[in-house]
Formats: C-alpha cells, sequence, structure tokens
C-alpha cells in the first residue's frame, strides 16, 4: 500500500458559473487539537466490529480515525446563513451549505476568519443543474439483447448448490459456484454499497431473502440527508442485484447471504465534487461500523463545471478526495471494490480509470462479456501514476440484473455491474479464508487469474478463478504432519 498524501481540494478562482450559484463549500481544517476523542479509548467512535477488524488485520487507530472536533463543527454552524451537511474525519473538512445567496461573502469570511479554518473551497451550487439523464459517473446501458454461454448440463451446472437462473454465465465464468458449492455464500461477511440509490428495494421480490433475514443492516441517502434510499434512482438497485439477488431458478447473486448496507452518495442529476465528500462520509461511516468490504460503482473525471475535472495526470492513486478516501478505506482493513468506469470507446485520455478507480490499494473491475471478451466502453489503464489498472475483469456486459418491479430478469452493461459480480466471489472467497488480511485477498485474486503472467491495461491480470484461488490459498494455509508407530504412517 503506497503513502497517503496530502489532500489536494481544488480551490476554483474562476468558472463558467457565476459565484453566487455555488452555495456549497469545503472547509478544511488545521487540526483536532482539543477534540474529546482520543486513540486510547476508540470505542467512542469505532464499534466493536470495527475494532475487532483492526486488530486482527493489525490496523493501528491514527489521527485520521478521530471525529472531527464537534467544537470547531459547532463554531462553523454558529456562523450566520451556515448549515452543516456532513464531515469528513479522515480528510479533517467539513461540508457546508450558505442558505442566502446575498450573504455567500460574509459567511466565508466569517468562516475564513476561525483560527483553525485552513481554507475553504466551493464544491456544487444549490440545486441540481437539471440534467435528468444519468451522469458519467453512472454510464450504463441496459437496452441490449443476452449473450449466453453454453451451460454444462443445459440448465445450472452439474456442481451448483444453488439453482442461479439468468445468473449461471456471469458466475461460472469465475467458477463463483465451485465456491458456492463449497458452502461459502457471504455468510457473516459485511458489504457496503455506496452507490446512486436503491429504487423499489423495499418491495423488490429478488430482495425477500435479504430483506425479510435482517441482512439490509441500515440505509443512509447522504444527498438528502435521510435515512430512505427507495424511492431514489435505480442503479444502486441493479448493482445490489449482481451482489444479493435470491430467488432460485430466476435469479442468484454473487453473496447472497452477505449481509449489507446500502449507502447513496451520487446525484444522479448533476456532477460535482461534492459527490466525492458524500463518498467519503459514507466510507467512514462503514468503517466505523465495522463492514469488511466496499463496493461501488461510481467514479469521477469529468463535471458539470470543467474548471473541477480530474484531467488523466491527477488520477494517479493520490490526489482526488475520494481516492484518498478509499485508499484510507483499504489501509484501514475494508477490502474495496471498485468500478473501472465505462469511457474506453474514447481515443482520448478520457479513456483511462476514473476515481477512486486509480487508487492504487482497491480492486479496480473492467468488464467483459460471458465469452470473456473485453467491453468496448471498458475504460483503459494505467492511472496517472503508471499503475496497472484496471486490476481484473467480470462480466459486466450484458450482465444480468433485476428488473426494478418484478425482480425478474433483464439486462444491462457497464463495469457498474462487473463491479458486484466480482465483490460479491470475492466476499464469499474472504468468507472461507478469513484470517487473511484484504491485501492478501486482493493478490490472491488476481494470481488466480487469466493474465497473471502477462497483465495488460484492458484485462488487468484478467479473468479471475475461485476454484483456482481457493487452491492458492489452501496451499499457503495448510500444514503437514506425519507419525510412524507399528508399521503405520499417518499424515496430516
Amino acid at each position: 500500500m503506497k503513502r497517503i498524501v496530502t489532500l489536494v481540494i481544488l480551490l476554483v478562482a474562476t468558472t463558467g458559473l457565476a459565484q453566487a450559484q455555488f452555495t456549497r463549500y469545503i472547509v478544511q481544517l488545521t487540526d483536532k487539537k482539543g477534540s474529546p476523542y482520543s486513540i486510547s479509548n476508540p470505542s467512542a467512535y469505532l464499534s466493536a466490529k470495527a475494532i475487532a477488524r483492526r486488530t486482527k488485520q493489525r490496523s493501528a487507530i491514527d489521527s485520521t480515525d478521530l471525529p472531527v472536533n464537534p467544537a470547531y463543527i459547532e463554531s462553523i454552524r454558529n456562523v450566520p446563513f451556515v448549515s452543516v451537511v456532513n464531515n469528513s474525519k479522515w480528510l479533517n473538512q467539513v461540508l457546508i451549505k450558505i442558505t442566502d445567496n446575498t450573504q455567500i461573502a460574509n459567511a466565508l469570511a466569517a468562516i475564513n476568519a476561525l483560527p483553525f479554518v485552513k481554507t475553504t473551497g466551493r464544491i456544487a451550487p444549490r440545486i441540481s443543474t437539471g440534467n435528468n439523464s444519468a451522469s458519467s459517473t453512472l454510464a450504463e446501458r441496459t437496452d441490449q439483447a443476452p449473450v449466453y454461454l453454453k451451460q454444462e448440463d443445459g440448465q445450472t451446472g452439474t456442481a451448483t448448490v444453488f439453482d442461479y437462473g439468468s445468473m449461471y454465465n456471469q458466475i461460472h465464468i469465475h467458477n463463483g459456484d465451485y465456491l458456492h458449492s463449497l458452502g461459502f455464500s457471504g455468510r457473516g461477511m459485511t458489504i457496503a454499497v455506496i452507490d446512486a440509490g436503491f429504487k423499489n428495494y423495499l418491495t423488490n421480490p429478488v430482495f425477500d431473502s435479504v430483506r425479510l433475514q435482517g441482512r439490509i443492516l441500515g440505509t443512509w441517502d447522504y444527498v438528502n440527508n435521510e435515512t430512505s434510499v427507495n424511492e431514489d434512482y435505480f442503479h444502486g438497485a441493479y448493482v445490489f442485484s449482481c451482489l444479493a439477488s435470491n430467488r432460485p431458478g430466476v435469479l442468484v447473486g454473487t453473496a447472497p447471504y452477505a449481509s449489507y448496507w446500502l449507502l447513496r452518495t451520487e446525484d444522479s442529476g448533476s456532477e460535482y465534487p461534492v459527490e466525492e465528500q458524500n463518498w467519503a462520509a459514507a466510507a467512514e461511516f462503514a468503517d466505523s461500523a465495522g463492514v469488511d468490504m466496499i463496493s461501488t460503482s461510481l467514479g469521477y473525471a469529468d463535471f458539470d463545471d470543467p474548471a473541477f475535472n480530474h484531467s488523466y495526470a491527477q488520477r494517479n492513486g493520490n490526489t482526488a478526495m475520494i481516492t484518498i478516501a478509499a485508499d484510507l478505506a483499504a489501509k484501514k482493513g475494508i477490502l474495496v471494490v471498485v468500478a473501472a468506469g465505462n469511457s474506453g470507446g474514447t481515443t482520448t485520455d478520457a479513456k483511462y480509470v476514473a476515481c477512486p478507480a486509480d487508487a492504487d490499494s482497491v480492486l479496480t473491475i473492467g468488464s467483459i462479456n460471458v465469452n470473456g471478451n473485453i467491453a468496448t466502453s471498458s475504460s483503459w489503464g494505467p492511472n496517472g501514476a503508471g499503475l496497472l489498472k484496471p486490476n481484473v475483469v467480470a462480466v459486466g456486459d450484458n450482465a444480468v440484473l433485476a428488473n426494478l418491479n418484478t425482480g425478474n430478469p433483464t439486462f444491462g452493461s457497464g463495469t457498474s455491474y462487473a463491479c458486484p459480480n466480482m465483490a460479491g466471489l470475492v466476499a464469499c472467497l474472504w468468507q472461507a479464508f478469513p484470517e487473511y488480511s484484504n491485501m492478501q485477498i486482493i493478490d490472491v485474486v488476481q494470481q488466480s487469474a487469466s493474465k497473471y503472467t502477462n497483465p495488460d491495461f484492458r484485462f488487468g491480470y484478467g479473468i479471475p478463478d475461485f476454484k483456482k484461488a481457493i487452491v492458492l490459498l489452501t496451499k499457503q494455509y495448510v500444514t503437514t504432519s506425519s507419525d510412524f508407530n507399528n508399521c503405520v504412517v499417518t499424515l496430516n
């Protein structure tokens, strides 16, 4: 894992939008002095499960874990016409909203005069730009016919414990059905899905199992600061269906028995860096709640105001807010799985992976179809620093998803769906070998892949094989001994 560098916030001096249109700002703080929290008492801000993960993976509690000083937040909140939206302890910054356009300059002057404020920078306008189509973050298609891979027995395969229905192909290509047949289907694993909304998850029959068994542990909408995520954009629901579907004979996902947090951070109607701040806040919550993994099919490179764009050089694993947050999540023992992006069909620098897919310590997923062919839209590597990306690939081209209303099969394309298809299988592998760290699991997934000895910037290390991954980890884990007694040799 590479060293985490100092956060860079784009403080835009001039843009195509008037100053008064920006009402949401990031306030970066100088320190956490005077905080009532301490590194020696992490139970005040981390759950027992989170602390246990840190202990198991030998990830020390440090200053980034300390919450933002509540006295600092209160001082900012007390500035007239200012409301606090959320904050990031990892990045030591606060997201604010200025409620009166005529008072922006006065409010910012008062905040900048506070002794603990390092700087302020605009990050988003008051409301959506009116772009009601999916933002580039969520590029996907749901208008293609399926491509089928021939199944072993014409139905669901010969060695499966689940009747996968239409999802068999995208699981079998990785020998994920073999992993499930050994009894590893995500039970006991907790995954935070950070996305753009989970429309109809409360009524969709494909989620009956995960709902009725209480394995949806909670939800939060960081865009609207509310609990409900059921009425929002469809993208997260499709992503969730790749993971948690459990309708035998119709759809069964890659981790049908895992537990989940559903967190909305993306506003699909506009594209501004405020969504990166939302993601950081959500990842910090997921960490404090003790999740094992994050699956996120979001990525940022181009914004509605080009002044905020992340150039290819800036997609270097160390610059964007969301990238730094993703690497910090990995540092704290979370296995972070990220969609590579869907700009691979261009001929410019836009074709390269977005943020946080550029992060060095995350598992970045490119997109193939069930025949193993790379999707034209799948974003390229390397990242802006020359690091191999994507790490591996999974089925995202003509992936099988659950219809939002009926729970019946539908189809969509994008690395958005390759990401959860892979994340669920990784969760099942980690369930089988919990003694390994997040980075060790990522390493063995790469070792199991089809191009491990000759990776490239489209496939990364290629198509993982989870039967091979089981063998690789078993060889590392197993010890042998022998005993000779009365001409009988016993091998253990």
